[in-house]
């Protein structure tokens, strides 16, 4: 059978999007309650669990968790019944994903939830399953038509799944006031932590410092022992004012050169950056600028340190 492909694919997204409405539509205190219920547990962890399509969307729900701040493992109910139900304590909390909710494996898993205390969010669309009546909490999803033709293929219902996992992952992110910080403590790899290194984790420390007062004699003596090409200029406050680079050393060769101060031919206005600033953003900087180092300072204008552009090369950013 000939099917426009652009045409059919746009209507499952159609169908997708419209279980998405209708679980949007759906959401009620249960959720607010669930959200509650896992952020009570700060002492265990969210086991999520489910079989089949439900378990793959469950280990994504796990990963967003731990990766947010709530600590999360996925645990697969036939496993469970072998002897992994003993990676659950009671400080743990179990959220279980099945769209019948009467899906066998996950029975003995309930069963030792509800024998030992422990706490089970269920999000499935029968309120009157078993796993909704083992459940503390019973987050209902809406009955709609899934996306495949045969209304078989778990579709519309998974990514519904997926998206009420997101809502709560990031519900518990706001709860827990989950910072950048703590996104870079928890993603030190890949371009995420790239994306959130600062300049302080790139700095060198070994500023390149002289006074607007310093002769010629004492700016090469300082830019040569730090080895940076250039060297910030400060003011009697020790705020910097000014920056003088090799280039500026080449362009003010004369005759009385040892004797010009370090005011006389430094610019002025340097670019500079704060210890916070990304070092994504450091690195656009010195390109637009076309300048290969930035000097950083503390709030009063005081320089504390430095990063160049091989600093953010080796570390991933172009």
């Amino acid at each position: 059978m000939m099917i426009n492909v652009l045409e059919y694919a746009k209507s499952v997204l159609r169908q997708e999007i419209a279980g998405l409405e209708s679980m949007h539509n759906s959401l009620d205190g249960a959720l607010v309650e669930a959200v509650n219920l896992f952020y009570g547990k700060r002492d265990g962890h969210v086991i999520v669990s489910g079989i089949g399509k439900p378990g793959h969307v469950g280990r994504k729900i796990s990963a967003t968790l731990a990766s947010t701040g709530t600590p999360s493992f996925f645990l697969h109910p036939s496993e469970a019944s072998h002897g992994d139900l003993g990676g659950i304590s009671r400080d743990d909390i179990l959220f279980v994903l099945s769209l019948s909710g009467n899906t066998q494996e996950l029975i003995p898993m309930l069963s030792y939830a509800n024998r030992f205390g422990i706490d089970v969010v269920a999000l499935t669309s029968d309120p009157s399953s078993v796993l909704a009546k083992a459940a503390t909490v019973v987050i209902q999803m809406p009955k709609i038509k899934e996306a495949c033709p045969h209304n078989l293929a778990p579709t519309t219902t998974t990514t519904m799944m997926m998206v009420v996992g997101d809502a709560v992952a990031l519900c518990l992110l706001k709860k827990k006031k989950f910072d950048r910080e703590d996104f870079k403590n928890l993603h030190p790899g890949g371009m995420l932590g790239k994306r959130l290194l600062t300049v302080q984790d790139l700095m060198h420390t070994n500023t390149p410092i002289v006074k607007e007062s310093d002769l010629m004699k004492s700016v090469l003596v300082e830019m040569t022992q730090k080895s940076f090409g250039c060297t910030c200029v400060v003011d009697t406050e020790r705020k910097i004012v000014g920056v003088i680079t090799d280039g500026d050393l080449r362009r003010s060769i004369s005759n009385n050169f040892l004797d010009i101060r370090a005011g006389g031919i430094m610019s002025r206005s340097p670019k500079i950056v704060s210890r916070e600033t990304f070092a994504q953003e450091a690195t656009k900087m010195m390109n637009d600028h076309k300048i290969t180092s930035l000097f950083v300072v503390e709030e009063n204008g005081a320089p504390c340190g430095i990063i160049h552009i091989h600093d953010c090369l080796r570390a991933g950013l172009a």
